[in-house]
């Protein structure tokens, strides 16, 4: 990999990963916060669920936001309302206080979704941008390898609390490294004043466009299978199991390990076998192990170590189709890409707070409705893979041929 895009990558990650450290580091506190709060497993999801919402829905504000004021500065208001989002939840006296933390955090969280994925569009296009972002999420897998085992370390030598003043000393580090190190790909020239008819037009243009929905929604279910396992981890591994906080960060870890180590063959398998056959692989792989998995378990078989793999293996199969589906989705517009970047990051956050939010009632505390619930991402996965590939494989053609044209 070229430097520049090493040292890109690197910046990228860094503001990327404040976001999976908002959801993973405060994952063993969780029972904590449901215990000191004197709250139900149910209520203490919530809190999941609110971060989810705002995530996804303030993405929409964004993306528009940054094409006309630019990359950087929508990045630093994200940032400063994530930081007193975590405020408000340290401080929190109720689960009241602590859900409306959350909301703002998820309000200010969402820039890191969206503004990375405009850079990487505004710098590059196919496989280049595949790999990029496949470095990009290298970066990021240090959250679920780090983030619970120091969410573990802070409850053990302070409380839940502190993980929030945590979080909030790590937006403002990336914040000020990004202001410091990061150039803004989005020239003034290039910018669009937000214009609600301008922005009407292209979301119709978006939800028109059969390939960007589909593969948006691709990745929305493969996230939502990710985001059940979240939500349900740390009471499935604590309580079922009967694994110590530190025991279900090294659990958590090893299950997420597998899908961030597969992010990083999507960029050279994308330019082997092209993102249509690679992310039709990937759902179905992940389709299919999770299907089994979820089979063994109803059997009766649904041990520890099972879990364990069983959950590896799916997600390493997820790992290549969630950065190469969101490549993808943006590669068709880029004069759009902000509001691309927005509406797609959008609907795959709020695609996994519905599904959390739909199968909170039938968690028992045992690992049957997550494993019921992710295999049923992979089937909805699986079923938009059909529609959706031959749709893009049309539009690359397409594009390809356009290419040629105006080259001749």
């Amino acid at each position: 990999m070229p430097a520049g895009m090493f040292r890109t990558a690197l910046i990228l990650g860094s503001i990327c990963v404040t976001g999976p450290f908002a959801i993973d580091m405060y994952l063993p506190a969780l029972p904590a916060i449901e215990e000191a709060l004197d709250v139900s497993v149910s209520a203490a999801q919530i809190t999941l669920v609110a971060y989810f919402l705002a995530y996804g829905v303030s993405q929409l504000v964004y993306g528009p936001l940054s094409d006309q004021i630019g990359r950087k500065k929508t990045l630093a208001i994200g940032m400063s309302i994530f930081c007193v989002g975590a405020v408000i939840c340290a401080v929190a006296p109720n689960i009241e206080t602590l859900v409306l933390g959350r909301l703002v955090q998820g309000i200010g969280g969402a820039t890191v979704m969206v503004i990375p994925r405009a850079i990487v569009r505004d710098m590059y296009t196919g496989a280049q941008a595949t790999r990029l972002m496949s470095s990009i999420m290298l970066v990021i897998s240090v959250s679920p390898m780090l983030a619970p085992l120091a969410g573990s370390a802070v409850v053990a030598f302070g409380s839940w609390r502190e993980i929030f003043l945590a979080l909030a000393i790590l937006a403002a580090a990336t914040l000020t490294m990004a202001q410091i190190a990061l150039p803004e790909t989005l020239t003034a020239d290039k910018r669009r004043k937000v214009n609600l008819g301008d922005l009407s037009r292209s979301c119709g243009i978006l939800f028109r466009d059969p390939v960007f929905v589909g593969l948006t929604f691709i990745a929305g279910f493969g996230m939502a299978s990710f985001f059940l396992f979240i939500s349900s981890a740390s009471f499935v591994y604590t309580g079922q199991f009967g694994l110590t906080p530190t025991e279900f960060s090294l659990a958590f870890a090893f299950n997420a390990v597998g899908f961030f180590i597969a992010t990083q063959a999507a960029g050279r398998l994308a330019e082997m076998w092209g993102l249509a056959t690679l992310i039709g692989r990937g759902v179905t792989g992940f389709a299919v192990c999770s299907a089994v998995l979820t089979g063994v378990v109803l059997a009766g078989f649904g041990t520890l170590p099972v879990l364990l793999i069983g959950l590896f293996l799916a997600y390493s199969f997820l790992g290549v189709v969630v950065p190469s589906a969101m490549v993808a989705a943006l590669d068709a517009h880029g004069r759009r890409a902000g509001m691309a970047s927005s509406l797609s990051g959008s609907l795959t956050m709020l695609t996994g707070a519905f599904c959390i939010a739909a199968t909170t009632p039938f968690f028992d505390g045992t690992a049957v409705p997550m494993v019921v619930s992710i295999a049923l991402c992979g089937v909805a996965a699986l079923g938009l893979v059909i529609f959706t590939m031959p749709k893009l494989r049309q539009q690359q053609d397409a594009a390809a041929a356009q290419q040629m044209s105006a080259a001749a």
